[in-house]
């Protein structure tokens, strides 16, 4: 009994030894030279219990890489916003683990390895108006980190160093007195922005920081961003559902739906390569600014029946190119023989029938038929092709034929309703001097 109890000792201090106190200064490195500063391993976050269990994240896996910036995009309730919160410790993993620097973090940790995460793992929220205390006042807001983890030598050193910061983010200190409510909603996401990186982590879970956003407000913000990363090497878990955001600030994107990762690939390399059909799907849903290209756009649609993995489960493979695509032995044989062949993918397709504008125009005897956004930009429909038209009507009638076979329906209409009542005008002269000769040769 005595031996038992001193192996089960020695067994416990193993355990206990597996647990780092503190992180080290750099994380593990993979085969490319890159380090791996977070790592997601077989990760499942489940929530309720026993038959109403729900599992919003089903075996995640995946690297995020110092000083990029590592896109999860998906449709909503996909369970992005449950990994990030998975991240910051918020939310507890089923099974799997997270690691940072190598040193796992989820599940029971040292309360001075918690400490660690909150100082190097700072969250940016999605909603700037709830994820803000409307009873503090900025200064507050943005001190509080700096007076938990007294992260300054005296009360001149933080005021220094809170208002450096509002004013890197396009604030002034001026503002540092106010009420979260007094601000618009870019300046709260500034003033969250300001709040996380006072605290100079190393890793920043951004939650669809620009979902809430005007779109001019929206590039001021992704520029910050982009700056603090160039400053300070600050690496981004972003989390989004808007593609077209994603490609241009993404080094890698990491597609999910309904908590799979069903393919990770270089922002490019996805653009080009959507092997997936979820993310095909959502690449077709990209809006085109074009209004006439965008109304004949075919969207590509996502069926999951397309998949028949009773037999064979599923599972994230490499297929090369530092792509990683979900899927069965059969399906994932079809994939790497598409990528081999190297030909960029289509996820965007216009219908020609309908997108040239070639279709026939019909036209009654007064009028020709408009199509809307198929009008070309100089059809204007001026009064002074009318009244050119009116003055001479047989300038008008040749602008009248040449408009009608331009398909310039509106100055076609002008100059026919100038011509007509130009010419009905010279003929009613016409006629009247003719009745006034008749009256004078009698």
């Amino acid at each position: 009994m005595f031996d038992f109890l001193k192996k089960l000792k020695k067994t416990d201090k193993k355990e206990v030894g597996k647990t780092a106190t503190s992180f080290p200064e750099h994380g593990p490195i993979n085969q490319e030279g890159k380090e791996i500063l977070l790592s997601l391993k077989n990760v499942d976050i489940t929530f309720g219990k026993g038959d109403h269990a729900v599992k919003a994240v089903k075996n995640a896996s995946f690297d995020i890489y110092k000083g990029e910036t590592f896109s999860l995009v998906g449709e909503s309730g996909s369970g992005k916003t449950t990994i990030g919160r998975a991240v910051i410790r918020v939310n507890p993993c089923a099974a799997g683990e997270i690691q940072y620097k190598g040193v796992r973090i989820s599940g029971k940790i040292p309360h001075s390895l918690d400490r660690e995460v909150i100082r190097n793992v700072q969250m940016v929220f999605q909603d700037p108006a709830a994820s803000l205390n409307e009873r503090a006042t900025v200064d507050y807001i943005i001190s509080e980190g700096l007076y938990n983890f007294h992260l300054f030598e005296n009360e001149a050193d933080r005021i220094n160093k809170v208002e450096t910061m509002i004013k890197e983010v396009g604030l002034l200190p001026e503002h540092l007195t106010r009420y979260p409510h007094e601000f618009s909603g870019g300046q709260r996401q500034r003033i969250g922005l300001a709040r996380a990186m006072i605290m100079e982590p190393e890793l920043v879970v951004a939650d669809e920081p620009i979902s809430a956003l005007d779109v001019s407000i929206r590039a001021q913000v992704l520029n910050l961003l982009k700056k603090f990363q160039r400053e300070r090497e600050v690496t981004y878990l972003f989390i989004a559902h808007d593609l077209s955001i994603v490609r241009f600030i993404s080094d890698r994107i990491g597609v999910i739906y309904k908590g799979d990762i069903v393919e990770i690939a270089e922002a490019e390399e996805l653009f080009d390569f959507p092997l997936h059909p979820y993310t095909r799907s959502l690449i077709s849903a990209i809006p085109i600014p074009d209004p006439k290209l965008e109304k004949n756009k075919v969207l590509f649609t996502y069926d999951p029946s397309v998949h028949d993995y009773s037999k064979e489960k599923p599972q994230l493979v490499c297929i090369g190119h530092d792509h990683y695509i979900f899927g069965n032995s059969e399906e994932i044989a079809e994939y790497k023989r598409i990528r081999e062949a190297g030909v960029p993918l289509q996820s965007i397709t216009i219908d020609e029938k309908h997108g040239k504008g070639d279709e026939p125009v019909k036209e009654n005897d007064n009028q020709a038929t408009e199509t809307i956004l198929e009008t070309p930009v100089h059809d204007t429909g001026s009064k002074w092709y009318s009244i050119g038209s009116f003055f001479l009507p047989i300038l008008g009638l040749i602008g009248w034929k040449v408009f009608k076979k331009i398909k310039y329906f509106r100055n076609y209409k002008a100059c026919k309703k100038g011509t007509i009542i130009g010419f009905s005008v010279i003929g009613a002269l016409i006629a009247l001097f003719g009745i006034a000769l008749i009256f004078a040769l009698l």
